[in-house]
């Protein structure tokens, strides 16, 4: 087998790693945004297609794995392939564990329509949702073109979506307090939030991951978490003065 031949091959592999990366992303995009109509819409028939949906996540996960592992260990990559095969691992499993957040997403959403459940506050999740698919798009942006500023736009804009989450969580619980018939579907609520609020994270860790794979080193300084949702405590008080 000539040389130019087996670079050839190595590239295509190459390729067909960041293609899989790049299905795998574009699908989870796909499947958070029809959770979230499903939300909004309390559709049944459609948190059950997303939650059937994460199967062909879970599927490209394993095919990338394969091929990444071929790669290691017939190509033996150095320096920078050696970083995209790594790197590429690494996200594909926050894009899997995204995927197992928005299937438990459409689960309680499948909950709270079969029940008739409290569905308040829906606008702030829907705002959080489409922000989480931003940045996921713009991440996946960044790996494509492999564009170390980009990624590390969207690792800043992650605070914005604890932002979000803070302020949602304050809501739901003032809603609780009101009335305990709010209770059950606040509390899937805040599941859902906190859901988004967790892919938020694992899109900066893409965009991290990006910039290492880009520049070989990691981004200096701890990335700040803005979500305070452990710390919130209301009172009856706090609450009729929001009131």
């Amino acid at each position: 087998m000539s040389d130019s031949h087996i670079v050839s091959s190595f590239n295509n592999d190459l390729n067909q790693i960041d293609s899989l990366v790049l299905e795998m992303g574009g699908l989870v995009e796909q499947q958070l945004q029809n959770a979230t109509l499903a939300l909004q819409k309390e559709d049944r028939v459609l948190a059950k297609k997303v939650m059937k949906g994460d199967s062909r996540i879970n599927a490209l996960e394993t095919e990338l794995n394969d091929v990444a592992i071929k790669v290691l260990a017939l190509r033996q990559p150095v320096a920078v392939d050696l970083r995209t095969v790594v790197m590429s691992l690494k996200i594909a499993r926050h894009l899997e564990r995204m995927g197992d957040y928005i299937k438990n997403t459409a689960r309680r959403t499948n909950t709270i329509a079969k029940a008739g459940a409290f569905t308040g506050s829906l606008d702030t999740l829907a705002r959080m949702s489409e922000l989480v698919q931003e940045m996921t798009q713009d991440a996946l942006n960044a790996y494509s073109t492999r564009d170390a500023d980009a990624a590390q736009a969207v690792r800043e804009s992650d605070k914005h979506v604890d932002h979000m989450n803070n302020s949602l969580f304050r809501e739901l619980l003032t809603y609780m307090m009101e009335d305990t018939r709010n209770i059950g579907g606040a509390m899937h609520l805040i599941f859902i939030a906190k859901n988004i609020e967790r892919m938020g994270d694992h899109v900066a860790d893409i965009a991290k991951e990006t910039i290492y794979l880009v520049n070989g080193q990691w981004p200096e300084g701890k990335r700040k978490k803005d979500d305070k949702t452990s710390k919130i405590i209301l009172d009856m008080d706090e609450l009729n003065a929001e009131i």
